[in-house]
């Protein structure tokens, strides 16, 4: 099933993660949760959205208040943007680099076919 798609209602989504169907209303206006809305306006909670859910309890559960979670969350969102955009810049550089190589190995002329000749010196 795709992460991103939002299929479970909110007494499903609440099972699934452990909690009452009004913590998630909470969670959402505290702006822990996000969840898509139908054309009717009735929410609807993803497989990520159920994953966020089980961290906010875990952390929770470790002493955190919810403005505490929704700070380490806001972290953890930005580490994994930073971290995306790493993979994207090492990526662009590992191709820039490789481009450098090839055009080093283009204009370099072998030994064997130098047109100059090494002539050691005489001793006198």
């Amino acid at each position: 099933m795709e992460l991103n798609r939002a299929v479970y209602v909110i007494s499903v989504a609440a099972e699934l993660a452990g909690v009452h169907p009004q913590t998630l209303r909470i969670y959402e206006r505290k702006g822990l949760l996000d969840p898509a809305r139908t054309i009717g306006g009735s929410r609807r909670y993803s497989e990520r959205d159920i994953e966020r859910l089980r961290r906010i309890n875990d952390l929770t559960a470790a002493g955190l208040n919810l403005a505490g979670v929704k700070q380490v969350m806001e972290l953890e969102d930005e580490l994994a943007r930073l971290r995306s955009e790493l993979e994207s810049t090492q990526a662009e550089a590992r191709l820039l680099i490789e481009k450098v190589h090839r055009h080093y190995r283009r204009d370099l002329v072998p030994l064997n076919q130098s047109p100059a000749r090494y002539v050691p010196p005489r001793r006198s």
